[in-house]
């Protein structure tokens, strides 16, 4: 048995039957909650054992001979709406949540969030992921604009929650930030606060149209060479949180 099969037969023993399928002859895993991430990153961290994460794999669809020693992490399971509070203007979603299933929700309460309205097909943790980014009056309007806190799994299995749901001024670098565009790299999104707007000004969204996705000029954005501040402090994060080379850059 090569090591990446043992790695998964042991993995299996540890978790319910309902958390692995096998796609693509791919194993893939599907965490029902963020314990459930946090001791199987453990886990694979103890094994060496490297692995990618799609979200609910409608961007990336991870197949072919790249993938064959790697096992998919999935959040097709984390789909629910968690949390609307209205009076402080937020939602907390689970990443595997549809986005556009968001605004139907918060719609009965007289709120929105922009970007759910855009012709996204996936979750709202793979566009944060991606950093889904529209243009609006000839300017750039990313998701992580609305980006204010989010509970994550790093690569070494430690639950985190960068960010904050209050109304205040950061100083510094809002750290919760280089989540955003990060392309499941610096650790897995289970749960996403959002900031969300009252629905009195919808109209100012009008014309808001979706930007491409580039997946390459990010990756290219990883090189040493790149000095945008937010691809510097993910090259520092991946290299604190992420020692073992769990979540390795695929070309």
């Amino acid at each position: 048995m090569n090591q990446s099969l043992e790695n998964i037969a042991n993995l299996k023993t540890e978790f319910p039957d309902e958390c692995f399928s096998v796609e693509n002859s791919i194993t893939t895993f599907h965490p029902g909650d963020i314990n459930e991430a946090a001791r199987f990153f453990k886990l694979v961290n103890r094994f060496r054992q490297p692995v990618f994460i799609s979200g609910c794999g409608n961007n990336i669809d991870p197949s072919g001979e790249t993938f064959l020693d790697k096992i998919i992490v999935k959040t097709d399971r984390l789909n629910r709406l968690v949390k609307i509070v209205e009076q402080d203007l937020y939602v907390t979603v689970g990443a595997g949540c549809p986005l556009k299933e968001i605004n139907r929700a918060l719609g009965k309460h007289n709120l929105f969030v922009p970007h759910a309205d855009l012709p996204y097909s996936g979750s709202i943790g793979g566009a944060t992921e991606v950093n889904l980014a529209a243009e609006l009056n000839g300017h750039d309007l990313p998701l992580k604009k609305y980006l204010i806190k989010a509970e994550i799994v790093s690569p070494e299995g430690e639950i985190i929650t960068p960010g904050s749901v209050c109304f205040k001024s950061v100083a510094g670098y809002d750290i919760v930030k280089i989540f955003a565009s990060s392309w499941g790299l610096l650790g897995l999104l289970v749960n996403i606060y959002l900031r969300v707007i009252p629905s009195s000004a919808r109209e100012e969204y009008t014309g808001m149209k979706m930007k491409i996705i580039d997946r390459e000029n990010f990756l290219d954005g990883l090189k040493v060479s790149n000095r945008d501040a937010d691809t510097v402090y993910a090259r520092k994060i991946k290299d604190k949180f992420d020692p073992n080379g769990i979540l390795p850059i695929l070309s």
